[in-house]
């Protein structure tokens, strides 16, 4: 069984956490979402979407500016090659 998922402005994550990786629902959305903005899939932290409330069409919208389509609380492309270059960063530490 997979776990109930939700897109949030083109990015997946577990319906019930809205974690990109989530243990408890054991769910795992980053290939999916780097695969959605170009990338190519790589072991890296999960993304986590910020406080966020439906709205009555049941939309995601963030609580910090009560918008569905807030980039900076939204942005998933720049937090996620965030997570790439640390990923990237810690991989070249550890050899």
């Amino acid at each position: 069984m997979s776990a109930a998922t939700v897109e949030i402005n083109d990015a997946i994550f577990c319906q019930a956490h809205l974690k990109e990786v989530c243990k408890e629902c054991d769910y795992d959305g980053r290939e999916e979402n780097d695969g959605f903005y170009g990338f190519d899939f790589m072991d890296r932290e999960g993304i986590e979407a910020p406080l966020s409330s439906t709205t009555k069409d049941g939309e995601y919208q963030c609580k910090k500016h009560g918008s569905t389509t807030c980039n900076q609380c939204y942005g998933w492309k720049k937090q996620i090659t965030r997570a790439r270059a640390a990923a990237k960063k810690a991989g070249k530490k550890s050899s």
